[in-house]
This record gives structure tokens, C-alpha cells and sequence, in this order.
């Protein structure tokens, strides 16, 4: 989280207003309400985020009360209101108080979803290697608005092109993928065409199954560009034609980061709560806790699919996602991840 966090809040007030607000609602997903406090006031945050801040200790209670409870517009107002009251950045008092993962959680929640996934991806390339599971974890599992939003904070907060970037860090068909997804123009409407789906299963049939070598061009175009309802209906033609789930086809046509990133597509397109459930559950599982994706998830999909994804969560591991966050978390952490799950 290092050094380029303190770059954004530099941003002209003007460029960032349209990104506010319009920023990690899918486009079916109505806000959760209830985080809507009937009595927010910026001014009375920003006074009790400072005064457990100043002295001796800090009060990690308070900290926790005002920023669960509160959308990512009204944290980003807070911001300002602190900003004017004390002429410094939040996220600065808070890094020089607080360490660890409920530092990296609570600045996480302190920038828009949009820009916290920009800095996660810009994490991802930058340095020796590239992080290509985080590529594909964000950039194949959001909606056409969430990649745009993504893509303007990116230029905001690095002065950079993402495209550009994923471009120069990442190559061959992976490469291909990851640039038909940036462009951001699936079909977002929710009609199926039984016609096209039968002519889309033939030619991915014809593409991967169907002959040696596949052609992953006819993957791409169908994968990235055609609604998540148009997908469903094309894997099960898809298995009509081939007797066997696309999944299956995939994992014996590709494999390596080309593989995950169109595992993750069809993912996405059968069960988008359910993937991130999975990933929600790898995390956890096994000796150590990877809390990096546990922060990830929980902050950008507080404001759109959480209650699904807890739902699924729920179904899938037969216990709820509080309770698997509860025992494989502690302290000031523990207590912020479980009041963004309340």
C-alpha cells in the first residue's frame, strides 16, 4: 500500500466527482440500504475518526463504528471533511496509527472500489513479476461499468493507461483475453438468442474440441462479449454438442493463466456470488489466511453482491461467512471484517 497511497488525494475535485457514487453497483444491484444511516454527518465522522486518533492510544472501536457503517460516498466525503478541519490527509493520520491488516482493511475502505481495484492491479504488474491471478480475479469478474470506473481511477491515480499496462506485463493468449475484457463492451442486456447460442457452442466446439490447437479467438469473442443469461444458454447447447461441460473442454484445451482467466469468465457468467464464495473459502482454508483477498473481496463487493455472496457462502460450506471469517481472524481486524459482514 506503500507510497502511492498518499497520490490520489491530490485529484482535482472535479475529476472526481463522476466516479463517485456510480462506482461499484452492478448494474442489477441496488445499493444496500442499509448503510444508509439516516443521521450521516462528514463533520461529526471526521471529529470522532480524530479524537481516536490524538493521545496516547488510539481507539480502534470508534475507527471501526464510522467506517463500517458508512458507503464508500460518504467515506469519501468524510475525507474532505477532515481535510478541512485538520489540513491533513486521513489515510495518513490513520497509516501512522494503525499496522497490519487492519491498517491495509481500513484504507482500503477509505478509497472508492474503483481505485482501491486500480492500486491492486497496478500492484499486480508492477516490480519483477506480474501477480496474473489478480489480473484475472478483478479484471474477469466485473460488469462493463465497474471496468470503465476502473479504468479512469487507473489514469487518475498513475497517470498511466491501464490497457497499456496489461499489455506490456502480460503476453500470448493471456494477453489477448485480458485486452478483450478491457474494452468493456459485453452485452449487458438480459434477452438469450437461442440461435446465436447454438452457433456460439458449434464454433467453440469447433475452436478447442473439435481440433488440435485451439483457436482461442472465437473463445475470446464469446467469452468477453456476449450477457452472462446469452452465456448460460450457450454452455448448455454447448454441451448438447460436445456431451461434455465447457469447463472440461477448457481444462483439457488450456492450461496455466489462459485457463484461469477463462475458468473465471464462465465462472462469473454461471454464478458470480459463488466464485467469489470459492475464493472467499481458499482464502481461509488450510494453515495460513491469505487476508489480502479476504480484504479485497469484502471491500469491493460490500456495496453490491455481499449479501449474495454470503448466501452462497452459506450454502455452498454449510456455515456462514461470519463465522469462517471469526475463527481465521483476530484482534482490531476480526472486529472490522465482521461489522462490514453485520
Amino acid at each position: 500500500m506503500g507510497s502511492s497511497h498518499s497520490k490520489s488525494y491530490r485529484l482535482t475535485e472535479d475529476i472526481r466527482k463522476p466516479t463517485i457514487g456510480t462506482t461499484s453497483l452492478s448494474a442489477d444491484e441496488p445499493s444496500t440500504n442499509k448503510r444508509h444511516h439516516h443521521g450521516f454527518d462528514p463533520d461529526r465522522d471526521a471529529k470522532k475518526i480524530h479524537s481516536a486518533c490524538k493521545g496516547a492510544g488510539t481507539d480502534e472501536k470508534k475507527i471501526i463504528e464510522v467506517l463500517s457503517s458508512r458507503t464508500a460516498e460518504q467515506r469519501q466525503q468524510i475525507k474532505q471533511k477532515y481535510k478541512a478541519l485538520y489540513s491533513k490527509d486521513l489515510e495518513e493520520d490513520l497509516k501512522g496509527d494503525l499496522s497490519g491488516n487492519f491498517e491495509k482493511a481500513v484504507l482500503a475502505l477509505l478509497d472508492l472500489p474503483c481505485e482501491y481495484e486500480a492500486r491492486e492491479l497496478q500492484k499486480a504488474m508492477k516490480g519483477a513479476g506480474t501477480d496474473e491471478s489478480l489480473l484475472i480475479e478483478i479484471l474477469c469478474t466485473r460488469n462493463n461499468k465497474e471496468i470503465v470506473n476502473i479504468k479512469k481511477a487507473y489514469k487518475q491515480l498513475f497517470d498511466r493507461d491501464l490497457e497499456s499496462d496489461v499489455k506490456s506485463d502480460t503476453s500470448g493468449s493471456l494477453q489477448k483475453i485480458l485486452v478483450t475484457v478491457l474494452e468493456a463492451t459485453r452485452d449487458e442486456t438480459q434477452q438469450v438468442n437461442a440461435e446465436l447460442a447454438e452457433q456460439d457452442a458449434t464454433d467453440l466446439y469447433k475452436a478447442g474440441e473439435g481440433c488440435w490447437g485451439t483457436e482461442e479467438l472465437a473463445f475470446n469473442v464469446v467469452l468477453a462479449k456476449r450477457s452472462y443469461s446469452q452465456l448460460r444458454a450457450t454452455f448448455q447447447a454447448y454441451k448438447k454438442v460436445c456431451g461434455k461441460d465447457i469447463e472440461e473442454s477448457i481444462k483439457s484445451e488450456t492450461s496455466g493463466d489462459l485457463e484461469k482467466a477463462y475458468l473465471t469468465l464462465v465462472s462469473c457468467a454461471k454464478d458470480c456470488p459463488g466464485y467469489f464464495a470459492t475464493l472467499l473459502h481458499q482464502s481461509m482454508k488450510g494453515a495460513g489466511t491469505d487476508e489480502e483477498t479476504l480484504i479485497r473481496i469484502l471491500v469491493t463487493r460490500a456495496e453490491s453482491d455481499l449479501p449474495a455472496i454470503k448466501e452462497k457462502f452459506q450454502q455452498m460450506y454449510k456455515k456462514s461467512l461470519a463465522e469462517a471469517v471469526r475463527s481465521d481472524t483476530s484482534g482490531d481486524f476480526r472486529k472490522l471484517l465482521l461489522a462490514l459482514l453485520h
